[in-house]
């Protein structure tokens, strides 16, 4: 089921390890204050009880988290019991997640890897996540199957990723904020490169749906996040005005069936 239009952008993940690693400074400064707070998500930071990434039952819990950057999600999991592995293409951002689990006696592996063909084995985890890893910089037709391979029968898959409806109404150019008309065509979405800034995916809702059905998952929720009111980001291509109209960032929440 992978969508062959990938190929026409080249080597994405050389593309994307090279922007990674230029970023890697900026994301060292943040990294301590992201291992240091409770967990929240997204460019708004939406507290986890008002999305509900977590499964309450995470204790104890063999988790992989699928493009894992400076590894602050896999630090939440760790301090609440889980068993992370965090997983990444980009050696610096390794280095930035280590030099963190020094500072914070928080331990566990990190692994040199691409999230669409992980050196992990078969029904070896029991829950995945992504927070604009994996769920975005990799090709869902490659990297939700991998997914599916890995996780245990009744495993949960949960990732958060930029909502189709922001990509509809960005430009071309990286640079360029987010409007309020559409400018993108919503059939066919599915590769959105942005030039020096890497090459991202996204899916309509539709072919996501049909994708995870179709790999073995049933869908357990969607949460379309609201930025909340007041709200500030680092980021500039978008804002939180525009970011509590409409939805910027979605969560979705699968679990492999069982048979």
């Amino acid at each position: 089921m992978i969508d062959p239009s990938a190929n026409e952008i080249g080597d994405y993940v050389d593309r994307n390890r090279t922007v990674w690693t230029r970023q890697a400074d900026d994301f060292g400064k943040e990294a301590d204050r992201a291992w240091r707070e409770d967990p929240h998500w997204g460019i708004f930071q939406v507290p986890e009880a008002d999305v509900g990434m977590i499964p309450a039952d995470i204790a104890g819990m063999d988790v992989v988290e699928l493009g894992c950057g400076t590894a602050y999600v896999s630090a939440w999991l760790a301090r609440l019991g889980a068993n992370p592995i965090g997983i990444d293409i980009t050696p610096a951002q390794l280095d930035t997640a280590r030099r963190m689990q020094a500072t914070h006696a928080i331990n566990f592996p990190l692994i040199l890897g691409n999230a669409e063909t992980t050196p992990f084995a078969d029904e070896s985890a029991d829950f995945l996540i992504s927070e604009y890893g994996a769920s975005i910089w990799c090709d869902p037709y490659k990297w939700i199957p991998e997914a599916h391979r890995l996780l245990r029968p009744g495993g949960m898959l949960r990732f958060l990723r930029n909502h189709p409806l922001q990509h509809l109404c960005s430009s071309p150019d990286p640079d360029a904020a987010v409007g309020t008309e559409l400018v993108r065509d919503l059939f066919g979405l599915h590769v959105i490169d942005w030039g020096k800034e890497g090459v991202e995916f996204s899916l309509p809702h539709g072919e996501m749906i049909r994708l995870l059905i179709d790999t073995g998952f049933d869908i357990e929720g969607l949460v379309e996040l609201q930025a909340p009111a007041g709200a500030t980001t680092r980021y500039e291509y978008i804002n939180a005005a525009w970011a509590h109209r409409w939805p910027s960032e979605e969560v979705w929440k699968a679990r492999k069936r069982s048979s």
